[in-house]
């Protein structure tokens, strides 16, 4: 039994050697997770500030006074419901695949691609966090900015958003892990990220099982790391509100 469990271990431990260590493939996985590290925080930065923008619109137009409604605000909030709930509404595989094969069909940059595409699914996931977390703030601390004459814009960004940052950054650190799972996504879209080495390395050596069980693992260890940071820094802001 001692054996056939060495000869099995052997049969293991080669897949694994031809899968990382030969020929050094072990680089194209590191660059191709470089490369899905860069489109993680690229496409959050991007999404977030267009989430942002598009929580503000909406927030903006749900507090109007009674009696006074701005035309403008009024359509730019249809526009704005649109686009989360078509996107919302539509699987993200499929969004990339419009991207890359509709809209940017001519394009070679694939990861520029992925990043639009990526970045404009998750503005739509963010705004709602946002919307929410702006929603959540008393209305009394609004009126307190309106008091010390500040006008709309600047009560949002001196003293509702600060204070709805708090809520949302558990939800944000969600929809930030959950978007780093997702770039695995533009591998379909043929964007050079780490699970498109792990499959081409696995084309080259028929045998898929070791290097997409090695990217799994890349996937999860960067995950827990997020995750530990998010609880790190949810934890301090904590402390500083007991102070």
């Amino acid at each position: 039994m001692f054996q056939s469990f060495g000869i099995w271990m052997d049969k293991i431990i080669s897949r694994f050697h031809m899968a990382f260590l030969e020929a050094d493939r072990w680089k194209l996985y590191l660059q191709g997770l470089g490369t899905t590290l860069e489109m993680t925080i690229i496409a959050l930065i991007f999404g977030t500030v267009l989430g942002l923008v598009i929580a503000v619109i909406r927030t903006a137009h749900d507090q109007q006074r009674p009696g006074r409604h701005n035309i403008l605000l009024s359509i730019a909030n249809v526009l704005c419901n649109i686009y989360t709930t078509v996107i919302r509404g539509t699987p993200m595989m499929v969004q990339l695949l419009i991207w890359s094969f509709v809209i940017f069909a001519t394009s070679r940059n694939k990861v520029m691609v992925g990043i639009v595409g990526l970045g404009i699914n998750s503005g739509a996931y963010v705004a709602e966090i946002i919307r929410g977390g702006l929603m959540s703030v008393d209305g009394g601390q609004s009126e307190a900015g309106r008091s010390l004459g500040l006008n709309y814009f600047d009560t949002m960004r001196f003293i509702v958003i600060p204070q709805a940052f708090k809520n949302i950054l558990p939800s944000l650190g969600n929809e930030f892990i959950t978007l780093f799972k997702d770039t695995s996504l533009v591998n379909t879209i043929g964007a050079a990220e780490v699970t498109y080495y792990a499959m081409r390395i696995g084309g080259r050596t028929f045998d898929y099982m070791p290097p997409l069980i090695g990217t799994a693992v890349m996937y999860l260890i960067i995950v827990i790391i997020f995750t530990w940071l998010q609880g790190i820094l949810e934890r301090r802001l904590r402390q500083s509100d007991r102070r």
